[in-house]
């Protein structure tokens, strides 16, 4: 059976505070736990009044202590926007504190608009393909025994990260495009698309990087592919409440298009957009599973077996916490059934 995972960003909710989101983000993770699911990643975001995820590794930190079980990581960490070594002594700090739970997923993305990512990389520009690929590099020696030669230290200019040293956290490469899914397959490593907002190159991401998989690496930490694709949810009693409750999340990213960064806002029996709004949003949206439980676990079933995926990672929105948390439970109750011949 395809694994189920749980990607959350901490929403903020209209009228109520950050303090309320990363409650609630505590409570979310002990039901997603409890619910069984496999992972629960967080995604690094910045300037929105939206998400409160931020600081991922703190969030990171927070559910590692607040759970036993379940494998806890970033969905990913933007890589451009951070050092490798500061990177590297997070998640070695978080692998001593936590141990074998902690995964790294590392995108190229800025997670935020080009303003916002220029204070953040403080002017650097060293976001192309081939600068990301290194910087992986680079983090795979830091969790490793970190022995110096002459391609490490031309990486690392003789700069080692203790804290992380024989770690061995996992490193995951998220991507949206062929260009993401060619580093991952490259390397080694699993791969991660970001199909619940982006979903428009999947097919040829995943054909590439099953291509370009190469298990003997230097930096593989897997002897075949893997790959995880995202999925939103809205799972409620009736199919009527689901797609109800889902106009949240559709505001939410309707809301981002428009450069609009407010909180998660209640659901509405109409949206309110353009038909050209309308028919962006539901593009990029596709992969939804909106309505009963029956109805979403069939619709990811389907969509893991279309792409050949091994893992689904699921994220969803909700003006009332409660009710997010009862999506994602009402989910895993019904994937655990043996779906009908």
């Amino acid at each position: 059976m395809t694994a189920l995972s749980v990607l959350d960003l901490a929403p903020v909710v209209q009228g109520s505070s950050v303090a309320d989101a990363l409650s609630s983000a505590t409570r979310f993770a002990r039901t997603v736990e409890e619910a069984g699911y496999s992972r629960l990643w967080y995604a690094e975001h910045h300037n929105t009044a939206a998400l409160a995820s931020n600081a991922t590794a703190l969030l990171i930190a927070n559910a590692a202590a607040n759970t036993s079980t379940l494998r806890i990581g970033s969905g990913g960490i933007m890589l451009p926007n951070h050092s490798p070594l500061a990177v590297a002594e997070a998640f070695g700090t978080l692998a001593n504190l936590y141990g074998p739970r902690i995964d790294l997923g590392l995108g190229r993305a800025p997670g935020t608009d080009p303003r916002t990512a220029a204070v953040l990389r403080r002017g650097a520009r060293d976001d192309d393909e081939q600068h990301f690929a290194r910087s992986i590099q680079l983090l795979a020696w830091y969790f490793g025994e970190q022995e110096d030669d002459a391609e490490s230290v031309q990486l690392s200019f003789g700069v080692h990260a203790e804290v992380a040293r024989n770690t061995h956290v996992p490193l995951w490469v998220l991507g949206s495009s062929t260009a993401g899914a060619a580093i991952a397959g490259q390397l080694g490593l699993p791969y991660a698309a970001a199909s619940h907002f982006a979903p428009f190159q999947l097919s040829e991401a995943i054909w590439t990087y099953r291509q370009m998989f190469n298990p003997s690496a230097p930096t593989a930490q897997i002897a075949e592919p893997y790959v995880m694709a995202g999925a939103n949810l809205m799972v409620a009693p009736t199919r009527d409440e689901a797609e109800y409750l889902f106009t949240s999340h559709q505001q939410m990213f309707l809301g981002i298009r428009r450069g609009e960064r407010g909180p998660i806002k209640p659901p509405v029996r109409e949206m309110d957009w353009a038909p050209h709004e309308q028919q962006m949003a539901e593009s990029a949206l596709r992969i939804s599973a909106v309505g009963t439980p029956g109805e979403a676990a069939e619709f990811l079933r389907t969509f893991a077996a279309s792409y050949g995926v091994d893992e689904v990672i699921l994220t969803g929105y909700s003006h009332d916490p409660a009710l997010r948390e009862r999506s994602f439970r009402l989910l895993a109750e019904e994937w655990g059934k043996v779906p009908a011949a």
